[in-house]
């Protein structure tokens, strides 16, 4: 064996890997629980396509390991066309469900470009930012660019409707504007901005995006409508009690009360089974990704692998801040996934391929 694959293996992040695979193994079995009924002994079609997106998203865990980081600097915008594309094509001809358009029919596979997005928007704005900022930090008018290529594929998610989406992919780009270095000005100007800005978006939602802020003051004054998402996800948390009512054995989730199960409210059915043990368990392994990323980041060789880390890792931390604050009624219900533990291909593998980069980042430190 060559030394330089001695090396590699040597370093190889198992700590981040193995993280990996037991959120993996987390949302497995959430959604075993999610999808079970007494009347079927069998493996539900649910949890078998979650087996083999597992399998999948670890292929391109691995894949993305072995290749190294700094060659996607030469594929970040012709990827990000890419996905454009593919937005794009889902606003033509996109497969539809439950009033939005945001799947590709691949026949045995529903891509969903919105997902692939998140790792776009990463790797532009990474590309964009990797020099290093003017003095006293990025200006307004450095930051043309960066919204641009925001604002496209922002746009066409919202177009979906995919609000979580859109409010993720914003999230994200500011995180990698501000920790690259943005001018004290900027900053000011841009949080008056978005201030501003708050009260006109409202004319933009649609009318059950608007209803479902309202409920997030109130979820009592339409407890069988907007509100039911909020209720119905509190009182599954709250049944859990610290050590939950045990596999298989939550109520909400068996008798079909908690809406979305096995993807946007997968917290609460995890929450009700295993308590609050379990959820600091899962909160624990969160914590776990991110302070990784962080660390990754922190040691990287070059400022394009701390800032691709960074970006990675956020996806992970306002996917998770989002997810759990609108499971828990702390956030308004906007939609958006569990990251490694919902249901779903297209989020799965794109999330476990987005580890793998980050094991690539710390692995190549000790490689040049």
């Amino acid at each position: 064996m060559a030394g330089g694959d001695r090396r590699f293996i040597l370093h190889f992040d198992w700590t981040l890997f193995i993280v990996v695979l037991a959120l993996a193994g987390i949302g497995l079995v959430s959604v075993i629980s999610a999808s079970y009924t007494s009347a079927h002994r069998t493996l539900d079609p649910l949890v078998i396509r979650q087996l083999i997106w597992i399998g999948a998203g670890i292929v391109a865990m691995l894949i993305a390991v072995l290749v190294d980081y700094r060659a996607l600097q030469a594929y970040a915008y012709p990827f990000y066309v890419l996905v454009i594309g593919l937005l794009i094509a889902v606003m033509i001809s996109g497969h539809a469900t439950g009033g939005s358009r945001r799947w590709i029919n691949l026949g045995a596979f529903h891509l969903e470009p919105s997902e692939l997005a998140k790792l776009a928007v990463v790797l532009v704005m990474v590309r964009y930012l990797r020099e290093e900022p003017p003095k006293g930090g990025w200006g307004l008018r450095h930051l043309i660019i960066p919204f641009l290529l925001l604002g496209i594929p922002a746009a066409l998610v919202l177009k979906q409707p995919d609000l979580g989406t859109g409010l993720i992919l914003v999230l994200i780009t500011l995180t990698l504007i501000f920790v690259s270095g943005l001018n004290l000005r900027t900053m000011l100007v841009l949080a008056m901005a978005a201030m501003l800005a708050a009260p006109l978006s409202w004319h933009y939602l649609k009318p059950y995006q608007r209803q479902r802020l309202v409920s997030f003051i109130n979820p009592q004054a339409d407890p069988l409508g907007s509100g039911y998402h909020i209720i119905q996800s509190e009182i599954a948390i709250g049944a859990g009690g610290p050590f939950g009512k045990g596999f298989l054995k939550g109520t909400q989730a068996r008798l079909n009360f908690l809406p979305e199960q096995s993807t946007d409210f997968i917290f609460a059915v995890f929450a009700e089974e295993f308590g609050l043990a379990g959820a600091l368990v899962l909160l624990t392994l969160y914590a776990g990704v991110i302070a990784r990323g962080a660390w990754i980041a922190r040691h990287a060789r070059d400022r394009f692998g701390a800032l691709l880390a960074i970006g990675l890792t956020a996806i992970v931390f306002w996917q998770v801040a989002v997810n759990i604050g609108m499971a828990t009624g702390m956030l308004p219900v906007v939609g958006i996934t569990l990251p490694l533990v919902s249901y779903g291909g297209s989020s799965l593998i794109a999330m476990m391929a987005a580890m793998g980069i980050l094991i690539s980042i710390n692995t190549r430190r000790y490689l040049f």
